[in-house]
């Protein structure tokens, strides 16, 4: 077939398949695996079913994959606001938290889900469980519960649940007395439990305190439990106890970097494994998170990050030797193991977040469920509209480097006029604590196929750096990461890349914070979009919910003893120097960035006149999840662009 020739248009104009109602009907969300049984088990959000999250594993007989939760439950906690964690399968039994009533359930796949916990109605709150284990011995469950119900801040405590009992009930505290807990973890013969802690003003990636207990044949805590790890500016992250039961591997920090520790519980020794300048941890946003796992009792399958980079990785524990294992996945995350087999959730550029299987003995991988299939369509070939991605180094203020992505426009069908530059949109991840990730984003891909270039900006304080990196955030948030951005878009400019007077930046929930305080403290930006970000931080300090209520001590200085360097740093107190177009998306129940926020903000711009949109989604939370409202804010934004910025015409 003869290759069509290109037509020559404007960059921002040019008319792609990658379109927003292709990227929300193709895609499902792939967050969480597990393997019970030789069966493997994964989490997926659906955007076409409102965001419900089901529980799926692949059919006996072959062919699809076949939901595990019926149609009328939603797999999804709200403890820290953000979840995670909050499901569990043992020996073929599934554990699990309806999103509607906050209420623990268990399914054995007979009378369908029952529940375990009471029924919050009537109640002045709810009781929140999740990163749940099975002690299989003493037939309870042992979790995480955030309690909802008493006057105050919620109450975070490590409780049991009996699994017998005819009565529901919200459980018996085991470990109570810190702010937060996390991975609770029972030895093999059931004789011992480690857990990790923080307490206010820490959030997990600045100091955990790792706890192991004795507990008596009932399986209460016998003693005063032992710190063996971790601390105010020690990170802890995933312990998980060896195959033998006779030693407790975790990931810290207190190299610098987030590497494999093992603490052996007869000589109290504590040795690191493998170390190297890489992370092996990721920032705790959610429960149920997995880098390693037990591949055997001699080796860990684990994933590491360099450079913003994944790999897959095993370690000979005998010898302490790494080997990096040959695939074309660039993240990682999720990672179970039995014996040689491994699953994960992973991606790279030009491979869609997916389900994977991994043979350690042959180096051999297969699919089991992809994010997308759009990639496999062979109209309209999807594929050869996809840009690469391009990893950079670029100088940034005080004499340091930063990073980013960038995405260069591409599109078979059309080619920018020689005498013209590209707009460049530069994305900024949330968190802060947080990074952009390498998976195949059709998000992006969206923006590169109509002619717009995109840098991801890996700002400091992003993960995958180093503890040295995440700190430069420190009392710097609004910033550090500004500049970082500000100096990724100057350095594509002196590359010849990109249009210097159609530069746009956009960012979600702590990266819609850096996009407005890029458009009011800096005269850079040409405009910009917020999908509910911050723009009151001493709103958001005084407001937000229990797990970052003092994220901000860290990020600018405790409040309210530093309420003048709040008021500097927050953009609606000086909405009138922002003079540039601006469109702002926000979610109607949000309660991490509630909708008051966004609301002041748009109506002050509204009074001086500057070029202003604004979207409020019913029924969604911290994030789109609904195919409806993803698709509306992808266009909306591009539209808005268009017509305030670019001066493009529109060729979706």
């Amino acid at each position: 077939m003869p290759k069509t020739k290109q037509k020559t248009a404007s960059y921002g104009s040019w008319k792609s398949p990658i379109t927003s109602d292709l990227i929300v009907e193709q895609a499902v969300g792939l967050t969480e695996v597990r393997l019970d049984q030789g069966i493997v088990y994964w989490l997926e959000g659906r955007p076409q079913e409102r965001g419900r999250s089901v529980v799926v594993r692949p059919c006996a007989a072959g062919g699809d994959a076949v939901d595990v939760t019926p149609a009328s439950f939603n797999v999804r906690t709200r403890v820290h606001e953000y979840g995670g964690g909050a499901w569990s399968v043992e020996d073929g039994v599934l554990y699990f938290s309806n999103f509607a009533d906050g209420r623990l359930y268990l399914d054995s796949g007979g009378a369908g889900p029952q529940p375990l916990t009471p029924d919050p109605s009537g109640q002045r709150g709810r009781w929140h469980f999740a990163d749940g284990i099975i002690d299989k011995n003493r037939s309870r469950w042992i979790g995480v519960r955030e309690d909802h119900t008493r006057e105050g801040e919620p109450v975070n405590t490590i409780v049991t649940v009996d699994l017998k009992s005819s009565r529901a009930e919200a459980g018996s505290v085991l470990a109570e007395g810190n702010d937060f807990y996390s991975s609770p973890r029972l030895s093999p013969d059931g004789r011992r439990l480690v857990w990790l802690a923080w307490d206010h003003p820490n959030m997990p990636w600045n100091g955990t305190t790792l706890y192991l207990a004795e507990l008596d044949e009932a399986g209460t805590i016998a003693g005063k439990p032992e710190v063996i790890a971790g601390g105010m500016e020690e990170s802890v992250f995933q312990p998980e106890w060896t195959p033998d039961g006779n030693a407790v591997t975790f990931v810290s920090d207190r190299s610098g970097w987030w590497n494999l520790h093992r603490f052996e519980l007869a000589t109290q020794a504590l040795r690191p494994i493998a170390p190297m300048a890489a992370e092996f941890g990721q920032p705790q946003w959610v429960f149920g998170m997995s880098t390693y796992a037990f591949a055997g009792p001699d080796r860990i399958v684990c994933t590491y990050s360099e450079a913003g980079l994944g790999r897959l990785a095993v370690v000979d524990l005998a010898t302490g030797m790494l080997r990096t294992l040959d695939t074309p996945f660039t993240r990682f995350a999720s990672v179970r193991a039995d014996g040689g087999r491994v699953v994960a959730v992973a991606g790279a550029p030009s491979h869609p977040l997916s389900v994977v299987e991994f043979d350690l003995d042959t180096d051999q991988y297969r699919i089991l469920k992809k994010a997308t299939d759009i990639l496999d369509q062979a109209e309209p070939g999807i594929a050869s509209y996809l840009t690469s991605v391009e990893t950079i180094e670029f100088p940034t203020t005080g004499g340091n480097t930063a990073f980013g992505l960038y995405y260069r426009p591409h599109n078979p069908d059309f080619a920018g006029p020689a005498d013209e530059k590209p707009p460049l949109l530069v994305k900024c991840h949330g968190g802060p604590t947080s990074a952009a990730s390498s998976t195949l984003n059709l998000g992006i891909q969206y923006w590169t196929s109509r002619g717009i270039a995109v840098l991801d900006v890996n700002y400091g304080g992003s993960t995958g750096f180093g503890r040295a990196y995440r700190e430069r955030l420190h009392r710097s948030w609004g910033v550090v990461d500004v500049d970082d951005c500000v100096n990724g878009a100057r350095f594509l400019i002196a590359q010849g890349l990109v249009d210097p007077k159609r530069i746009v930046i956009s960012g979600g929930s702590a990266g819609g914070y850096t996009t407005l305080a890029a458009l009011t403290f800096r005269d850079f930006f040409a405009g910009g979009a917020s999908h509910y970000g911050v723009s009151d931080a001493a709103a958001l300090a005084r407001d937000t919910h229990k797990f970052e209520s003092r994220y901000l001590d860290w990020l600018i200085g405790p409040y309210p003893e530093e309420e003048a360097l709040y008021r500097e740093r927050s953009p609606l107190l000086h909405a009138e120097r922002l003079t540039r177009p601006v469109i702002f998306f926000q979610g109607e129940e949000d309660a991490i960035v509630p909708p008051n926020q966004t609301e002041a903000m748009v109506a002050t711009l509204r009074q001086s006149g500057t070029p202003v949109g604004y979207i409020l989604f019913s029924g969604e939370q911290h994030g789109f999840r609904q195919a409806g409202n993803i698709k509306r804010a992808l266009d909306a934004e591009l539209y808005f662009y268009a017509i305030e910025v670019f001066g493009t015409g529109l060729r979706f």
